[in-house]
């Protein structure tokens, strides 16, 4: 299966700057939070999505506040492309009351509802029935909706992953699965561990259609994710989108990500950056200007400024708080 890349397609400046500061966004946060956990600040565990930008807000772009995601354990990415704040993003990292879950999820369990955001998941492959039950839901109410269930590629071994697209299949359900393989299931590689060559050839077994791009090229996935969506709106049930990427950072924070070669880093760093690309994009389509780029990276690292100092300096949930928001009351 040929991997797609970008064609002719036209963004308008209101999207195209929209795309870039999203990209921006998620890039300046991961990286941020990657300084703050060095230093011992934060509690539990973080995986950062920096180097799979194009992949979510690709997809994202399409989507409205009625609109579904599920998430993975690498789920910063995905909240920022789905509009959640970032205040209370970093203030859920940090632990505190003012995050998103009021400290009680942090990184990996990350979620606005009001979003469409249905949470990060610290759980291999956990998204796929909550997409389909999403999905569900949006036929059942006939909403228009959609449901975008985003996965690592050690997702597609598991049985959710078969389970949850062939009941989507078999239902015509508006869910667009989105497989983000960075090549690495924490450090073994995919060639090692799957059977086929690539994820979006497992959609002929549920009959359904199956696309591989390049997940470094956000116009690429933005391509696809238009004929995907714009297929589950129209009642033509679910597709599978392979997005090959590249994560700049470890499965998580401290892996010596010794089984990447220094060339094999660099490159992705720099010549195969998917900020750097789409920025020499909008500059060769005249989309925007170079003072307009820098204007909107300036902002974006104000903005990540604020959320840390929003997050420091906000209190941590209280003894009480830990029986509120259960299901038994106490």
């Amino acid at each position: 299966m040929a991997v797609a890349r970008s064609q002719s397609i036209v963004l308008t400046k209101e999207k195209a700057k929209w795309m870039y500061q999203k990209m921006q966004e998620i890039r300046q946060f991961e990286d941020k939070v990657h300084e703050i956990f060095s230093r011992g600040v934060l509690p539990g565990f973080v995986h950062l999505y920096a180097g799979e930008e194009a992949v979510a807000v690709g997809v994202c772009a399409h989507l409205t506040e009625k609109d579904y995601i599920t998430s993975t354990h690498r789920g910063h990415g995905h909240c920022i492309a789905k509009e959640c704040d970032v205040n209370g993003m970093m203030a859920e990292i940090y632990g505190k009351a003012t995050g998103l879950c009021k400290g009680k999820g942090g990184s990996m369990h990350i979620a606005d509802v009001s979003k469409g955001m249905l949470g990060a998941n610290g759980i291999v492959g956990g998204g796929f029935p909550l997409a389909v039950g999403a999905g569900l839901t949006a036929k059942l109410k006939k909403t228009g909706s959609v449901a975008v269930c985003f996965f690592g590629d050690g997702a597609n071994n598991h049985g959710t992953f078969h389970e949850g697209i062939n009941l989507a299949a078999i239902w015509k359900l508006p869910v667009i699965f989105v497989a983000e393989n960075n090549g690495y299931a924490e450090s073994t590689p995919f060639e090692y561990a799957s059977s086929c060559r690539n994820i979006a050839d497992r959609a002929a077994a549920y009959n359904i259609p199956g696309e591989v791009v390049d997940g470094k090229d956000v116009i690429a996935v933005y391509e696809a994710a238009k004929r995907a969506i714009e297929r589950a709106r129209n009642g033509e049930g679910p597709t599978l989108i392979e997005c090959k990427t590249y994560r700049n950072y470890g499965h998580f924070e401290g892996d010596a990500q010794t089984y990447k070669s220094l060339e094999e880093k660099q490159k992705h760093l720099q010549e195969l950056d998917a900020i750097v690309k789409f920025r020499e994009y909008l500059l060769v389509n005249q989309l925007c200007s170079e003072q307009e780029l820098a204007e909107i990276e300036q902002s974006v690292a104000k903005a990540i400024e604020k959320a840390v100092e929003f997050a420091e300096n906000s209190p941590f949930p209280t003894e009480e708080d830990l029986l509120r928001d259960v299901y038994v009351s106490y």
